[in-house]
């Protein structure tokens, strides 16, 4: 059966609604038990199982702040959706390793994620590394 569209939306918002709150436990809860969680380009590779996407979020969460994603657009098929969006806030951290230094921070994002009885079971994610690097720029504090 074809998971509705309206129901990914609702978990999709709801996991970057967590994310917004800096909620690693609302993020984690957005998963399933076996989630296969993988950022491209982050230097731990691919995370498998709830507890183990855990770092990556308590990291992620300690570099980036007040962070509000956008949905730009997304595309539909059976159990799941591409979701391309811009996340706008603050790095007081060293997101991706770059110094942040607390400027502000804006870059895309796409998601590929699929669902499974109401839980996101795979999280695949692309992030504009190019947009941080322009606006992180290597300099003396």
């Amino acid at each position: 059966m074809c998971m509705m569209t309206q129901e990914m939306d609702r978990l999709m918002d709801e996991h970057f609604r967590f994310e917004a709150q800096d909620d690693v436990e609302g993020v984690l809860a957005t998963l399933a038990d076996d989630v296969e969680h993988d950022i491209v380009g982050w230097p731990a590779g691919p995370a498998h199982g709830r507890e183990s996407v855990r770092p990556f979020y308590e990291t992620l969460f300690a570099d980036l702040a007040d962070g509000q994603v956008e949905t730009l657009r997304r595309l539909y098929g059976d159990h799941f959706l591409v979701d391309e969006s811009v996340w706008r806030g603050r790095a007081p951290g060293r997101p991706f390793g770059i110094e942040g230094r607390n400027r502000p921070l804006e870059f895309r994002l796409l998601h590929v994620v699929e669902f499974d009885e109401g839980t996101i079971r795979r999280e695949n994610v692309w992030v504009d590394l190019a947009a941080i690097l322009r606006q992180l720029p290597d300099e003396a504090p």
